[in-house]
Order: C-alpha cells, then sequence, then structure tokens
C-alpha cells in the first residue's frame, strides 16, 4: 500500500483530504504541523508528501527545503491558497513536484497523486528482497528464507534505506536526521549502536553485507 503524508494545519480540510485518499486505496496520515510531521516521518516510511505552505512556526517552504535534503527523490505536492506565481517559483525551486491551489477539486488530487507515483515508479508493494532477505515495508517487518527477523521500527527504516540504495554511503549525521529527528539529543554514537544490532541480526542473510566507510559512515554492499 502506498503511504502519503499529509501535512496541513487546517484540520477539517487535512480529514477531508486522508478519508479521500484513504477511500481511494491509499493510506494516509494527517499532520497539523511541520513539527509533527517530522516526528511522524522519522518513525514511518512515506512514498508521498502532501503540504500546504502557510502553516505556523515553520511554513511549507522550509519543510520541503528540509525534506529535500534528506530526500532527493520523495515527490512533494504543494496544496496552497497562494496563486501567486512567486510562490510557485520558490517551490519549484526548492524541489517541489507539483503545485494545486486550494480549493481543489478532490478527484483532481487524486489523479495528480497517481501521476507522481507512476513518475517516481514507485510500486504498490513495499517489499524489497534482498538475497535470502525481505523486508516488508506495510507491516514493518523482515523475514530470512520465511523466518520471521525481529525488527524494531528503527532498525527496520536503517535496513530499508541502506538496501534501497546499495553502494550508497549515508553519513552517521544523515542517518540520524532522518531516524533520529534533528532536535534530537542523542548522540552519532547511537547510529553505531544500530549498526552493530542490524549486523548481528543479518549475519545470516548472504545477499548483501553492512559496511563501514571509514570517517564517513555506512553502505549496503550487494554480493
Amino acid at each position: 500500500m502506498i503511504h502519503i503524508l499529509v501535512v496541513d494545519d487546517d484540520k477539517d480540510l487535512n480529514r477531508l483530504v486522508c478519508s479521500y485518499l484513504n477511500d481511494s486505496g491509499f493510506s494516509a496520515k494527517g499532520c497539523l504541523s511541520v513539527n509533527e510531521a517530522y516526528d511522524e516521518m522519522y518513525a514511518n516510511l512515506y512514498d508521498l508528501i502532501i503540504s500546504d505552505i502557510m502553516m505556523p512556526k515553520i511554513d511549507g517552504f522550509e519543510f520541503a527545503e528540509t525534506v529535500r535534503k534528506l530526500n532527493a527523490n520523495i515527490p512533494i505536492l504543494f496544496l496552497s491558497a497562494r496563486d501567486d506565481l512567486s510562490a510557485k517559483e520558490k517551490g519549484f525551486r526548492l524541489g517541489i513536484d507539483d503545485y494545486m491551489v486550494k480549493p481543489v477539486e478532490l478527484a483532481e488530487l487524486e489523479m495528480r497523486v497517481r501521476a507522481l507515483l507512476r513518475r517516481a515508479n514507485i510500486a504498490e508493494s513495499k517489499k524489497l528482497t534482498v538475497g535470502d532477505l525481505t523486508l516488508d515495508g506495510d507491516a514493518m517487518s523482515g523475514t530470512v528464507n520465511g523466518e520471521e527477523m525481529p525488527l524494531s521500527t528503527r532498525e527496520f527504516n536503517i535496513l530499508f534505506k541502506l538496501l534501497s540504495y546499495p553502494n550508497k554511503t549515508f553519513s552517521r549525521a544523515q542517518l540520524m536526521d532522518e531516524f533520529w529527528g534533528v532536535d534530537s539529543d542523542a548522540s552519532l554514537r547511537s547510529v553505531d549502536v544500530y549498526i552493530t544490532r542490524l549486523r548481528d541480526k543479518t549475519a545470516v542473510c548472504s545477499g548483501f553485507e553492512i559496511k563501514t566507510i571509514r570517517g564517513i559512515g555506512y553502505k549496503a554492499v550487494l554480493k
């Protein structure tokens, strides 16, 4: 199932958009602030973001800019009452993928969402198989040769990230920002602890290994 994050401080509109998307076969989660959205993204994996611009404390522009630094590929759709060219130009310059002006037809919103997902080549199945390991993004679970591998939510998300981009090195700071949060009091050493746990748990896997890139971070190398 495709997971969509809806970020808008208009509680009624947020609920309406989420309800429509859920009825259309997606799994939509609403957040009323950007900070709430950050917490949600650190704990769970999402395939697409729908965001308002004018929100208190942190606006949609800053949100989109931060998301793009952490994830270059996730589709972002702005849903805003602002209809001025400057807002659209700024949004696209920051890396959003589409822009709709409120009020919107929900049927058109659904069509835009499906088009963005097609362009991003996001499959309906959130399963990732590497060798004898299968990670299921819907169930947040892993299995090796059909046997369940116990993984915490953070362990699952880190492993899914590494295996989604094999041979790409992620710094400790990148992993910390994405899965602990930029305001976390945890140290970079926490990343090392989780990588050690993942190495222990995936030692039985034949298709990959997690390598340390000295002075930088970690990457998954396929065998």
